[in-house]
């Protein structure tokens, strides 16, 4: 009996001392894999909040180069010289004010940023804006003239929204230019704009982001809770933050993680924040069901003492090889439960502990996923200023020419083909949509170069394919820059498509200067690598999004047309019905 006393106490003190370096392991890994899943955390919060940031500042940036372009605006020019010299409106001042109004309705509707554009004349005491021309108060106007963004409160309620706005003066540099400047032209838009991003940048997975500059005010997302983020701000405020700063703040007993962008145009800051409870629950979940089940071992090793002696071995070995491996953060570790006993249990909490926090670092190896989609899709959004530029000298070309309906239709294609670029939000798009943002591209190029004619041959069941966005467009518009342009005497480009052996093809040609075989396999090789300098990012960018969604069998390659130019071929396996037919079943 006492050999038997004696055996079940060293077999419980074995339990105890095989248990003690197996919570030590556990609390080590676990306070390391916290550590890493904070700092990971943080880097991914603060690049989508950059990111975020980015794209507000790219919006703002651009409204306020408006009112540069609209300076040298020759309709404007006009009318800053008719009122120069007559205070009195005649047949043709009043067509060139509603030419103007045309001009200013034009440039507000191509963004998708409600905004209003005012044209001052100083000289005259008048300004127009879309739907009106009237008289202004030159006191009111000399009290808001300032360098940069002017930012003021408007009281609406509980709903505080603010009014930024921007002038531009002509000429430059003028003394009191209320009074002595031949044009002003102010831009004005409302906080709405900014807070209908926030509540979008919300419902992509933020927790609940806001705006706040300390001597300005808060501009919060419209389910925002403001009692905490008020509370947030003030603890903020107590310390200077930097251009980007990752914090943990506590209100109210409850940590939490805030991650913070300064703004470079605007001065504003971008603020997020999460309850680190919510970051942390499965990690203490796994803390209780581990540490749980260390002392129910540990309760029943008293009654079980004989069954360990027996079974004890071969288990013990299971689990120190399993921590040793996950100790090298190898987190595909798994131990097999042998038997219904005290060690198959914690075999089983190992298992889950460690699938747990396999998935935390899933969870974070997507989130950088996505931050690599979405500057590929920023990638996707780039406008070429060239391309600008020509329709808009094409567009003041015929409007002195008087030819109306070349200013109507150039005005229609160029508005549905930016609207299709800066408002593409879907990862996948029907291919009618992306063939017909091609021919508003072609009736554009016809438009500019009438020799330039094209043809679509595509099956109406591949049109109901659905397609990522803006895969097509960037090659046509190399057939015309790089075949068309360069050959006086080419203008035809084709596009088609067919389904073969399992794959889509997608197919444009041209009959242009063409490639010689060596320039083809040259221009293959720069698209597998990285984008440089040299090269445009048109194809680059189309083959890379291909790949990185269909792997190795999306991409696209280049061969000599019948037409006597370039062929280049999109392919992509087939992996998804038509969209119709979804909807039908």
């Amino acid at each position: 009996m006492s050999y038997r006393t004696n055996l079940f106490s060293k077999m419980v003190i074995l339990i105890l001392i095989m248990l003690i370096p197996v919570v030590l392991l556990y609390w080590y890994s676990n306070h390391k894999t916290t550590a890493v899943l904070r700092a990971e955390l943080n880097r991914s919060n603060s690049n989508q909040l950059e990111f975020f940031q980015n794209q507000v500042n790219s919006n703002i940036e651009l409204l306020s180069s408006w009112p540069n372009l609209l300076i040298h605006d020759p309709d404007i020019a006009s009318f800053r010289r008719i009122f120069a010299e007559s205070r009195y409106f005649d047949l043709d001042a009043i067509n060139l004010v509603k030419r103007i109004q045309n001009k200013l309705s034009i440039q507000e509707s191509s963004s998708n940023w409600a905004t209003k554009l005012y044209l001052y004349s100083p000289s005259l005491g008048r300004v127009i804006s879309e739907r009106d021309a009237r008289s202004y108060d030159k006191q009111a106007l000399k009290e808001n003239i300032i360098s940069g963004w002017d930012v003021h409160k408007i009281e609406d309620g509980q709903n505080d929204r603010f009014m930024f706005s921007w002038i531009t003066v002509s000429p430059y540099g003028i003394k009191d230019p209320a009074e002595n400047a031949e044009t002003i032209i102010k831009l004005e838009f409302d906080s709405d704009n900014i807070r209908d991003m926030l509540d979008k940048f919300k419902g992509d997975g933020r927790h609940d982001p806001f705006y706040f500059r300390e001597e300005t005010g808060v501009i919060y997302n419209r389910t925002s809770d403001r009692t905490l983020t008020d509370q947030l701000i003030k603890e903020l405020s107590s310390h200077t933050l930097k251009d980007v700063e990752n914090r943990t703040v506590v209100i109210g007993n409850e940590p939490y993680m805030v991650n913070s962008v300064k703004s470079s145009t605007t001065g504003w800051y971008l603020v997020d924040y999460m309850p680190l409870s919510d970051i942390l629950k499965p990690i203490h979940q796994s803390n209780i069901l581990f540490y749980s089940s260390m002392i129910c071992l540990l309760l029943m090793s008293f009654t079980a003492a004989y069954l360990l002696y027996v079974q004890v071995q071969v288990p013990v070995k299971q689990l120190i090889r399993g921590f040793q491996r996950l100790k090298q953060e190898d987190y595909s570790v798994r131990i097999e439960p042998k038997g219904r006993n005290e060690f198959s249990f914690l075999s089983e909490r190992f298992n889950s502990m460690v699938e747990k926090i396999q998935q935390l670092f899933e969870h974070v190896y997507l989130e950088q996923i996505h931050v690599r989609e979405a500057r590929l899709k920023q990638l996707q959004s780039q406008i070429n200023p060239h391309f600008f530029y020509n329709c808009f000298s094409f567009i003041t070309s015929m409007a002195k020419m008087k030819r109306v309906d070349a200013v109507v239709a150039m005005s229609h294609n160029l508005s549905r083909y930016y609207r299709y670029t800066t408002r593409q939000e879907r990862d996948l798009v029907p291919l009618s949509e992306e063939i017909e943002f091609v021919t508003n591209y072609l009736e554009i190029q016809h438009m500019r170069m009438e020799r330039i004619h094209y043809a679509l041959d595509l099956p109406e069941d591949m049109l109901r394919i659905e397609v990522p966005p803006l895969i097509v467009q960037p090659l046509v518009e190399n057939a015309v820059i790089h075949g068309i342009e360069a050959d006086a005497e080419a203008g035809e480009i084709r596009v088609s498509g067919e389904q073969k052996d399992g794959m889509m093809l997608l197919i444009v040609e041209d009959d242009g200067q063409g490639m010689t075989q060596e320039q083809r396999e040259a221009l293959l090789t720069k698209l597998a690598g990285t984008l440089d300098q040299e090269m445009g990012c048109g194809l680059w960018n189309v083959n890379q999004r291909l790949q990185l969604k269909y792997g190795e069998k999306g991409g696209l390659y280049i061969t000599e047309s019948e037409l006597g130019g370039v062929r280049v071929v999109l392919s992509w396996p087939v992996e998804q019905k038509p969209a119709l037919e979804e909807y039908e079943e």
